[in-house]
């Protein structure tokens, strides 16, 4: 199932979910599309005209694949200009994924700043691409297309602190609209930047996830190219501390990203 149709099954009956083996990294659902279908429940809750500004995840527990997932969704405050919304995907009666999330209305203000520019990159023609490869890869690589244009590949013993490329869906079509539920897949499909430290495989996962959204997202499909780079600011102990950004093809920001990820090598 592509990202397009499990989207509508949880438009159909959020109450009941099953990501599909394919969709799987490791022992557990990938990340980023359990973010992305809690996000857009919590979406359909909002007052018309407040896009997402900013979304809080922590990554409780392994979603099991193939398993009822329902997603839940709170709204805890209606402000004025902005929405304040609390969403769980809960399986087997135990939370797996949390997501606390910031909805706001643009406002009259004096204040401007442009974003500075994107980092230079080769084109995604000049860059290698991680091939899926069954039982290598992760399972939901076949659903996202990685270019390597930054840093060492994981497992691959790098030392730099950088990691990064070209993303973009593999198996939409037609192409549609890219919104942030197509935002976030493209973003947690990067694995965990200080597993490329690594000299041999081991495994490691996000912990927490803040992500903001610059809005209005610029007018892309899921077939553009993104940008992404991820910096490891610190790392020890099992655990690092990771600032990344997406832009668009033109080097127009999408969103900022931050993770603590666990490290188990």
């Amino acid at each position: 199932m592509t990202l397009g149709e499990l989207l509508q099954c949880v438009r159909a009956n959020p109450d009941s979910v099953l990501v599909p083996a394919s969709w799987g990294q490791g022992r557990a659902g990938f990340g980023g599309l359990v973010a992305a279908l809690l996000y857009d429940v919590m979406r359909s809750r909002v007052t018309t005209g407040r896009p997402v500004r900013s979304l809080s995840v922590s990554f409780v527990g392994p979603l099991q694949v193939d398993v009822p997932v329902s997603f839940q969704v709170e709204v805890l405050r209606e402000g004025s200009s902005v929405s304040q919304l609390l969403g769980r995907a809960v399986q087997n009666g135990s939370v797996v994924t949390l997501i606390q999330g910031s909805f706001g209305a643009a406002r009259d203000s004096s204040v401007s700043v442009d974003a500075e520019a994107a980092p230079a990159m080769p084109a995604p023609d000049d860059c290698r691409e991680l091939p899926y490869i069954q039982g290598v890869t992760p399972e939901f690589t076949r659903h996202l297309a990685l270019r390597w244009a930054v840093g060492g590949l994981p497992f691959s013993g790098s030392d730099s602190r950088e990691m990064g490329g070209w993303v973009r869906l593999r198996d939409e079509a037609p192409a549609v609209p890219l919104d942030e539920t197509h935002v976030l897949a493209l973003v947690d499909a990067w694995p965990p930047a200080p597993l490329s430290h690594l000299r041999s495989v081991a495994p490691g996962s996000s912990l927490t996830w803040t992500i903001e959204f610059v809005q209005p997202l610029p007018r892309l499909d899921t077939h553009d190219w993104c940008q992404y780079r991820a910096l490891i600011e610190h790392a020890r102990d099992g655990y690092g501390h990771c600032a990344a950004a997406l832009w668009g093809p033109a080097g127009e920001l999408i969103a900022l990203s931050r993770q603590t990820v666990t490290v188990f090598g």
